[in-house]
């Protein structure tokens, strides 16, 4: 593969990786440590097929996400949401602690269950839940249905005590105790969530579905890669967990598989993507076209990756680790750079080919 290709493969994978997990945990979902944390994993549905956390106090005091929240664009305030803030007095913004999210396979599309933690006035927000659509009550607790705006599906809602709400949009999980657990599955989960206990925001994704292919179908042409998709087709695990250090995320990756040759495979096929990458950086022509910062940006965070292979005895796991600095975030807010072809001695577009019979 081209070194053009492998730069540009590299930079979409990051941005994408690095600025969703940071950017989708300060915006919307927190994970608390201790007891708090614990007991929100517990009450998720175990047949999920992904994960959620973040420790929304936490971030809010990193330097690196506030630095990210005034890089990422603000959508306009939604006419419904503002609505919802005057009337219950909650803005997420400022008082969201902690949401745990579990996404599962629901009927035609996927299933969402949260357990929110944070500041909330309960009746505020009973009161306008029950203007804006009706409850029953249930074994003791108030069970509030509302419906989507503009669509015909509902979200299902429940205190479970003053600082903690429920919430769903599938009607078969609307009660806490149908929530389907498995104590297979609770251990496989709880093995995960306890490696990743240090970082305030994480993601564990149960390989049930081709990714890789999922993947490749939505990249561009030219940034597919065949035997990647396969790779990580053979992934039974993928954990993405990052933690703010100061001006800087550190953003931690990982896959897990039975097969060891799968492992290995990977560990040497992204190796030579950040070999690759390097190479191409460094390379005459892209130095003459690529903004100096930007290459720098991009040489800096390729020079903080760590890639490896971990032994966990019943399965392999590939590491990924990886630094996003200031600077990269600047680069990135930038209009995307052309990555400069890095081919030695290749012959411009239009020029006739000399030499050639």
């Amino acid at each position: 593969m081209r070194k053009r290709t492998w730069i540009i493969g590299l930079s979409a994978v990051v941005i994408v990786l690095g600025a969703a997990v940071a950017f989708f945990g300060y915006r919307k979902w927190g994970l608390a440590h201790g007891a708090a944390r614990e007991e929100a994993l517990a009450l998720l549905p175990t047949d999920a097929s992904a994960v959620v956390f973040a420790d929304f106090d936490e971030l809010r005091q990193a330097p690196f996400m506030a630095k990210l929240y005034a890089w990422a664009p603000q959508p306009p305030v939604d006419a419904d949401y503002a609505q919802f803030v005057k009337e219950t007095g909650f803005n997420y913004a400022r008082d969201l602690q902690r949401i745990t999210m579990a996404v599962g396979k629901g009927g035609p599309g996927s299933s969402l269950f949260s357990i929110l933690d944070g500041k909330f006035d309960r009746q505020k927000i009973s009161a306008y839940a029950l203007k804006t659509g009706s409850s029953v009550r249930t074994d003791g607790r108030e069970i509030f249905s509302l419906p989507v705006s503009g669509t015909a599906r509902k979200i299902y809602l429940t205190f479970l005590r003053n600082d903690r709400i429920a919430v769903t949009d599938d009607q078969h999980l609307a009660l806490l105790s149908d929530a389907k657990k498995r104590a297979e599955d609770a251990a496989d989960w709880r093995a995960r969530f306890e490696r990743l206990a240090g970082s305030p925001v994480f993601a564990v994704i149960r390989q049930d579905a081709a990714i890789g292919t999922a993947l490749a179908a939505q990249a561009p042409s030219g940034l597919r890669s065949p035997q990647l998709s396969t790779l990580l087709d053979q992934l039974q695990w993928i954990t993405l967990a990052g933690k703010p250090e100061n001006d800087r995320l550190r953003v931690v990756a990982e896959g897990e598989s039975t097969v060891e040759a799968t492992a290995r495979q990977l560990v040497d096929l992204l190796n030579g993507v950040v070999i690759l990458a390097q190479l191409g950086l460094n390379d005459a022509q892209t130095r003459q076209q690529l903004d100096p910062a930007a290459r720098q940006a991009y040489l800096q965070l390729l020079r903080s990756a760590e890639v490896s292979k971990i032994d966990r005895g019943d399965s392999q796991s590939v590491r990924v680790v990886f630094e996003i600095t200031p600077e990269f975030l600047e680069t990135a807010h930038r209009a995307a750079p052309v990555m400069p072809d890095s081919t030695p001695n290749k012959p411009r577009a239009g020029k006739a080919r000399k030499g050639r019979t």
